[in-house]
């Protein structure tokens, strides 16, 4: 039987059942029914059976199905290798002392009273300097948490004000694989993609800097009796289980100079990996056994025998990490990337974003619909890789029949695309973030506020027409 080519409404119905189940099994029945939320990993999965045998129905055989969900598998493959990475390399940072040192002086060196501005700007530079908002998040944001969690301020605001500063670093710079894969995407040169982001990036960064500063004044850190000696005893407890050296420095340096360099994600973090448990072996009073556990499962304080009792904090703070550490966000991710992979195997996606779009005639409703169709379509397939090409190839006939720089519709893949991903529930990016910090979504989202600020931003210029390039490229024509 020759398969039937799906219609438009077909296409959409996979799109609306998982909408219906997602409305229903998180939104709804919880609120309404006093029933528990759905599984992501069940709702994705039942959306994924209802999409496999709709095309079966259609004549699509089971074998090309499952082609299509092996080949979507092996393209996200490389998304499960750093979650693997990471839960490897937050473990070997703790037990080789890397994240103990970096927590016990920033606690001495950061002023607590401004550590949400601080959260902010911290990951902006490392961000900036290493082109990866994920490494900003699992190393230097896992620090800030950390200092935020013993002074005793809010962890959504340090959570959103963390992500902000990591995804504005990783969306500016050069060394981004997604800002360079937008401007792929559109035929755009680099620095006149990143030239373009600009004109709504900066003016959010500093609105939510200023929001971050006034925040500290809002929601301080809590001033408590005897806090300063609960501090001091803290700092003893993390400087009695380790040994500080110098050395500890040598794996963050290795991320750094990985970044820089452009040198694979996956290799660099088990190589500054290998160099903390090196240096975990030598430096710190941990056996080999101990080692081995964290790696595993992450690290424990029961693993300092010496110490006769660590507090709650301290035990919060340092018991993570480890091979296992993301396998909620591995399997669910698994999920996601099977429904995909049966959408993509009859082009769902950007079928649908040229059908529902083709009719647009102005200039800032081509924008606005860009937009829309970038988070539409990132929501829908967790990808943003996917997502700018989607958008790019189905955008940019439009965008040069209306002669509109396609510096903009660079800019509107990552400003609906790459800043929103971490808002979505199912998506990797969030399963990510949810899992290193230890904060969830329903915490930080409200204060996620670059992201936020930019949702608004971008769509006001494109009605405004400020930043769209619109003299600047007829006088260059």
């Amino acid at each position: 039987m020759k398969p039937t080519t799906p219609k438009t409404y077909q296409l959409l119905l996979p799109l609306v059942f998982l909408f219906i189940l997602i409305s229903f099994g998180l939104v709804i029945g919880p609120n309404f029914y006093g029933m528990k939320p759905f599984p992501l990993e069940i709702i994705f999965l039942q959306a994924a059976v209802f999409s496999a045998t709709e095309l079966m129905i259609l004549g699509y055989k089971w074998k090309d199905i499952q082609d299509a969900i092996v080949k979507k598998l092996t393209q996200g493959f490389p998304v499960i290798l750093i979650f693997f990475s990471i839960g490897i390399l937050i473990g070997s940072w703790i037990i080789s002392g890397t994240i103990p040192m970096l927590v016990y002086y920033g606690i001495e060196l950061i002023n607590p009273d401004y550590i949400y501005l601080i959260a902010f700007i911290v990951p902006i530079i490392f961000s900036l300097l290493t082109g990866t908002s994920w490494g900003s998040i699992g190393t230097i944001g896992v620090v800030i948490i950390g200092i935020a969690a013993i002074a005793n301020v809010d962890l959504g605001i340090t959570a959103g004000a963390i992500i902000g500063g990591a995804y504005f670093g990783d969306k500016m710079s050069p060394l981004s694989d997604t800002t360079n894969i937008a401007a792929a995407a559109t035929d755009v040169k680099l620095y006149d993609h990143i030239q373009s982001m600009m004109y709504t990036t900066i003016p959010s960064a500093i609105i939510a800097a200023i929001i971050f500063f006034s925040l500290s004044f809002v929601y301080p850190a809590t001033v408590e009796v005897n806090s300063e000696v609960a501090t001091q005893t803290t700092l003893s407890v993390i400087g009695g289980m380790f040994q500080f050296n110098f050395l500890l420095i040598i794996p963050p340096v290795i991320i750094l100079y990985g970044s820089l360099t452009k040198k694979p994600t996956v290799p660099v973090m088990l190589l500054s990996a290998l160099s903390a448990c090196i240096l975990a072996l030598f430096i710190q009073d941990y056996s080999f056994d101990s080692l081995i556990q964290t790696l595993l499962k992450g690290f424990h304080v029961d693993m300092a025998t010496w110490m006769t009792k660590v507090p709650e904090n301290v035990s919060e703070l340092f018991n993570r990490g480890g091979l296992y550490a993301l396998n909620e966000a591995i399997f669910f991710t698994f999920m996601v990337f099977i429904f995909i992979g049966i959408l993509d195997m009859v082009k769902a996606m950007p079928t649908i974003v040229n059908i529902v779009f083709k009719n647009v005639k102005k200039r800032w409703t081509l924008i606005l619909s860009s937009l829309v169709a970038t988070a539409f379509t990132n929501a829908f397939t967790s990808n943003q890789f996917a997502t700018s090409f989607i958008i790019g190839d189905a955008f940019k006939p439009a965008y040069d029949k209306l002669k509109v720089s396609r510096r903009v519709l660079s800019r509107s893949i990552e400003d609906y695309g790459t800043m929103i991903e971490t808002l979505i529930p199912w998506h990797a990016s969030t399963l990510f973030v949810v899992a290193t910090l230890g904060v969830s979504l329903g915490d930080y989202w409200h204060w996620q506020l670059l992201t936020l600020i930019n949702i608004v931003v971008a769509p006001l210029l494109a009605i405004l027409g400020i930043g769209c390039f619109y003299k600047k490229d007829s006088k260059k024509k």
